[in-house]
């Protein structure tokens, strides 16, 4: 999972939550989805706080 982009992982959590409003999943497929979800939000925060760092370093340097 650490090579998926930010965007990548969003358009993956989007993906997801489409097939959970369908309904039509089975309870083993829900606990699969869910946890791949847990996993993607994991890795977007991650992202984000990676990148505010970056960001804060920049302007610390200039």
């Amino acid at each position: 999972m650490s090579d998926l982009t930010y965007t990548q992982a969003m358009q993956r959590l989007e993906a997801i939550l489409t097939q959970l409003e369908e309904g039509n999943k089975t309870v083993d497929e829900l606990s699969s989805l869910v946890k791949e979800a847990a996993e993607l939000v994991k890795h977007c925060r991650s992202k984000l706080r990676s990148t505010e760092a970056d960001i804060q370093q920049a302007f610390e340097g200039a």
